[in-house]
């Protein structure tokens, strides 16, 4: 059977950098049949066109700050039979699509949801969970790593994320896609919730792997504390009078309240928040609340069909994933941009005695770089110091990374 097509649609708003290296990043998939579709502010759409890629993706120029708008007109000019979402602060495993798409292979899988790593490119920041009408998620235990189909009921449905989700686009477009009254937050929950009650099944699939890097926006600063809560608020009272029964507002509401501020108070007690900033946020999450009770709902009408046919993104399928290994770091990034010029997906492993931890990274010239201390833990829950053998430490590193990317030492 045949690779089914798949257009990422990418949203940026005011976010350049990051979304170059995304752009990059997608050019490294192992994928056949790729459509990347941009929908970007004025500044980002033209940071897109300059992109060395950039003429093989849809851009399309859209300013407005609504997430689930911009998304919409994304999905109306894709042209693949799956449609994926990728954040422009997020970048994603050569192995991604291999995997996110697999289950589609099943006819009754209507959307699939994959994995999300933290800043530090390791750590889980988001795995598998369910979502329930008032927007409350819950961890789900899997066991194992290959995919799970699931179905969600009417007040629980199966939680992806919206940097790392998939759906058929015949089933998003016929849901109408994105409902606009959520500009940000909660707009691929509501999603989730829609594909429940209509019966459609989600796979959620661990090894789909994007690195999520949680780049500086309006609403929050470089070092994620937040800028401003409105449209949480907004959101959420959209959310509940979509999907919960009304006597569940006032609790659900309630919680929504003490969850921020407990948020800002550690925030506060760790320094980046004084008590007017938190004063300001908590004032801007109840005018978003009041917002978010009168904002209009409208019905949502299937999105049409693409104008344009499919356009082909370049990818590098079945391409070697190869390993480079040493003390000295610039002479490693050179020999790795040598090789991924050559057409090869490279990582870097650069570790230096000692224990610092290890970081994940995909360097904005197209290689991914691991570094820490030989001695240094990659994995949170590991102990913190282990003394081993370079040779050995590099063997674990290549196990440890083998499910999502299947290194040869180069």
């Amino acid at each position: 059977m045949e690779d089914p097509t798949v257009s990422v649609v990418v949203v940026s708003h005011g976010r350049l950098r990051s979304l170059a290296v995304t752009l990059t990043a997608l050019a490294r998939l192992d994928w056949n049949a790729l459509e990347v579709v941009v929908v970007a502010c004025s500044r980002g759409a033209e940071a897109a066109r300059a992109h060395p890629e950039g003429r093989a993706a849809k851009i399309l120029e859209y300013n407005a700050a609504n997430i689930s708008a911009a998304r919409n007109r994304g999905i109306a000019a894709a042209a693949g039979e799956v449609v994926a979402f990728l954040d422009d602060d997020a970048v994603p495993e050569a192995s991604w699509l291999r995997h996110l798409v697999a289950p589609f292979a099943v006819t009754e899988v209507d959307a699939a949801g994959g994995y999300v790593l933290g800043r530090n490119g390791i750590s889980l920041q988001w795995g598998a969970r369910t979502v329930d009408d008032t927007g409350v998620a819950t961890p789900l235990a899997l066991t194992g790593d290959a995919p799970v189909i699931l179905h969600g009921t009417p007040r629980r449905a199966i939680k992806t994320e919206g940097t790392n989700m998939a759906v058929r686009r015949d089933v998003l477009a016929t849901l109408g896609g994105f409902d606009p009254a959520y500009r940000f937050y909660l707009d691929e929950t509501d999603l989730n919730l829609r594909l429940a009650r209509a019966g459609h099944a989600t796979a959620l699939v661990p090894r789909a792997q994007v690195h999520h890097g949680f780049a500086e926006s309006a609403r929050r600063g470089p070092d994620r504390t937040p800028r401003d809560l409105t449209e949480i608020g907004a959101s959420t009272a959209v959310f509940l009078r979509r999907h919960a029964e009304d006597d569940r507002h006032g609790p659900a509401l309630d919680a929504l309240r003490r969850h921020q501020r407990a948020r800002l108070i550690g925030l506060l007690q760790r320094g980046p928040l004084d008590p007017s900033d938190m004063r300001r946020l908590m004032r801007g999450l109840e005018a978003g609340i009041a917002q978010g009770r009168t904002r209009p709902l409208a019905p949502l009408d299937p999105l049409p069909r693409p104008a344009q046919g499919f356009l082909s993104y370049p990818t590098r399928p079945g391409a070697p994933q190869v390993l480079l290994t040493g003390r000295r770091l610039a002479p490693l990034l050179d020999a790795a941009r040598r090789r991924d010029r050559a057409g090869e997906v490279v990582t870097v492993l650069h570790m230096r005695p000692g224990t610092r931890a290890h970081h994940m990274r995909f360097d904005p010239s197209g290689v991914w770089v691991q570094s820490g201390g030989l001695f240094g833990r990659s994995d949170r829950t590991g102990p913190r110091i282990r003394i081993t053998r370079r040779s050995t430490r590099v063997a674990a590193e290549i196990e440890r990374l083998a499910p999502i990317r299947p290194l040869v030492r180069g």
